[in-house]
């Protein structure tokens, strides 16, 4: 919302600041969250779930977390996109990312002693490459030359707004 009505208003710094102001808040916003994964397998059998399923499930989880990071950078890279109609960065990288992701799965859980955690980690790690290749692109594509700006103060400035306008649209999913 805040992306798409900076770049309408042709306000493009408020764009970069808004994509950091995101990229930070959600980075806060997923410590609390990893440390709940940490101990989700303990959670799940305080609760009552069966103790094997909640351990596996603890284990899977974990090796998610880096996920978790890389998805709280890649969402607001990709509304930076969005906000511009630069489609075509986010289905190369997109599909880049998934001819990585199948090889790799397949690699990190049959052919290490990883087994269903590899798949996790696999996640995790095609994130991150997906989140590397659109960071690449907005830093050095003529594209979002305009656009793009350099990290300031003024993304840890207004986070108050941010939240407001962004745990709405979060419930609401």
């Amino acid at each position: 919302t805040l992306c798409g009505q900076a770049y309408g208003a042709k306000q493009y710094d408020k764009l970069g600041v808004q994509t950091y102001r995101a990229i930070v808040t959600l980075t806060v916003v997923t410590i609390p969250i990893s440390l709940l994964w940490v101990f989700i397998g303990k959670l799940l059998t305080l609760i009552g779930q069966d103790p094997v399923i909640s351990h596996e499930a603890g284990r899977y989880i974990v090796w998610l977390i880096p996920g978790l990071f890389a998805y709280a950078v890649c969402q607001p890279l990709t509304k930076f996109l969005q906000s511009q109609s630069l489609i075509f960065p986010m289905l190369w990288s997109s599909i880049a990312t998934l001819l990585l992701h199948i090889p790799l799965s397949w690699l990190l859980v049959f052919k290490t002693s990883m087994g269903f955690t590899g798949a996790a980690l696999a996640i995790s790690i095609s994130y991150w490459l997906n989140t590397f290749m659109l960071a690449a692109y907005i830093r050095f594509s003529c594209s979002c030359k305009v656009t793009r700006s350099p990290p300031t103060i003024e993304a840890f400035r207004g986070v108050g707004l941010f939240l407001r306008i962004a745990l709405p649209s979060a419930l609401m999913l």
